[in-house]
């Protein structure tokens, strides 16, 4: 039996958060059966409400699967959990991986943020085009505070974000954005070079407005490019260097 405990406050939260750090560590297997319940429950030293809770939210982020007979089975989150996933992970405090997931996020958000600015060209109405040229423009003439300029960055994305007109787009660039996602916010003097191009974003707004699709589309990826290699070097194959 292990000797760690739960504490009384928020129990099923907690034993959630133990139960999917195993999962996501490899310590509990894909297709392997979960603990019973009543084994939880005498492990962790809590009620079987408290286990049958955090079991349901692990089924709800698609880290286990639970029969008609009660049997509960791990999955591979890699092919079942969502993105909602990310926001737990960037949360996960001492979880030991073999991904980065700062590298993984701006990664995203750098191809999210290109095909944006390329829909943003095609669909924008010509205030949107307009306010993003302003915002740039406005852009330039702030800083040097980092963190200001980091603000009125994210603000002038989502002029770009919106102005694609894709919902799904959006919906994720507020979820990248969102205070919550620590794993996101990369401490802004790793992205220096990126909020300190005045002229790579000037250069954008000013494609945006011309209608250029595929202009607009590789200015924004070598923007947000530059972001990625400063907060991540290249992974290192599983046992080091050869």
């Amino acid at each position: 039996m292990t000797e760690q405990r739960i504490r009384r406050e928020a129990v099923s939260d907690q034993l959630f958060t133990l139960l999917r750090d195993r999962v996501l560590s490899g310590a509990l297997a894909p297709g392997t059966a979960l603990t019973a319940e009543r084994d939880l429950a005498a492990e962790f030293g809590v009620n079987r409400h408290a286990v049958r809770e955090a079991v349901k939210r692990l089924q709800q982020a698609g880290l286990v699967e639970v029969s008609h007979g009660g049997r509960t089975r791990v999955l591979d989150w890699r092919r079942r959990a969502g993105l909602d996933l990310a926001l737990q992970l960037a949360q996960s405090d001492g979880l030991s991986t073999s991904y980065d997931l700062s590298r993984d996020i701006l990664e995203m958000r750098a191809s999210i943020g290109a095909d944006a600015a390329r829909l943003c060209a095609a669909r924008c109405t010509e205030r949107t085009a307009s306010e993003i040229v302003g915002a740039a423009a406005a852009y330039a003439h702030r800083g040097p505070d980092l963190a200001d300029l980091a603000a009125a960055d994210v603000a002038w994305w989502r002029l770009i974000v919106e102005g694609s007109e894709n919902i799904a787009y959006l919906l994720a660039f507020n979820t990248l954005v969102a205070d919550r996602f620590t794993a996101g916010e990369v401490p802004v003097e790793l992205r220096a070079t990126e909020l300190l191009d005045m002229a790579g974003h000037m250069k954008l707004a000013a494609l945006i407005a011309s209608r250029d699709e595929k202009g607009a589309e590789a200015a924004a990826r070598a923007l947000l490019a530059r972001s990625v290699p400063a907060a991540h070097p290249t992974r290192e194959p599983e046992g080091g260097p050869a």
